[in-house]
């Protein structure tokens, strides 16, 4: 297989084979979690804890002071990939095509900016489970290659649009490829968390409030 053949096959059967796998993958993971319901309650409820799980969501997504260091890195490359996602040109072009939605992208030297400041924040992040005696106690496999299929994307990507590492067209399909790894890996790990955070953010907060305890 050529790199023309690899691009093909990654922007056809490829990316088809991962958003399957990610769509029916992450729906179960959620239907899983719905079927959990709710523990029986022996004491009185003290509300409904609709209004403290929605509080949950909304103080979990606030930065903390403790740790400004460590919170402050997660939160860059966060909202760094978001960024990079959702308004990189190409990648705005595709939701056109694919989906029929379209919006402005931004200039390719803010793109630029915030990959290489999500890139810094990742590994930074990395630098500090390895030296942090907690963190690297607390590390297990599963979380190091977690943090691999999240940043591969953003590396590849930018070596392919920079013409760095290669011929372009095989960066392009590695670029994908990787990019279909972190769709395929979403339901199997950690990362189920894009999207299972907020129900569990609203879960904690709504049982202390029904138990009458301030989050």
């Amino acid at each position: 297989m050529n790199e023309i053949e690899l691009l093909n096959w990654a922007r056809g059967p490829g990316l088809t084979y991962a958003t399957i796998i990610m769509v029916v993958g992450l729906t179960l993971r959620v239907f899983e979690i719905l079927m959990l319901g709710r523990p029986h309650e022996y004491a009185e409820t003290r509300s409904s804890g609709v209004e403290d799980g929605i509080k949950m969501v909304f103080k979990r997504s606030l930065p903390e002071p403790r740790n400004w260091k460590r919170i402050t890195a997660s939160y860059i490359f966060h909202v760094g990939i978001l960024i990079v996602l959702l308004f990189f040109i190409p990648h705005t072009q595709l939701f056109r095509d694919v989906f029929g939605w379209f919006w402005n992208g931004w200039p390719n030297y803010i793109i630029d900016f915030f990959t290489v400041l999500s890139i810094a924040a990742m590994l930074y992040t990395l630098v500090q489970r390895f030296t942090d005696p907690a963190r690297r106690i607390l590390s297990h496999m599963s979380d190091y290659l977690a943090w691999l299929v999240t940043f591969l994307p953003l590396v590849t990507g930018y070596m392919a649009f920079h013409r760095l590492g290669g011929d372009y067209t095989t960066m392009l399909a590695v670029h994908i490829l990787s990019v279909e790894l972190l769709m395929v890996a979403l339901p199997f790990s950690k990362l189920t968390h894009t999207v299972t955070f907020v129900m569990s953010r609203w879960y904690t907060g709504s049982n202390l409030g029904r138990r009458g305890i301030k989050s």
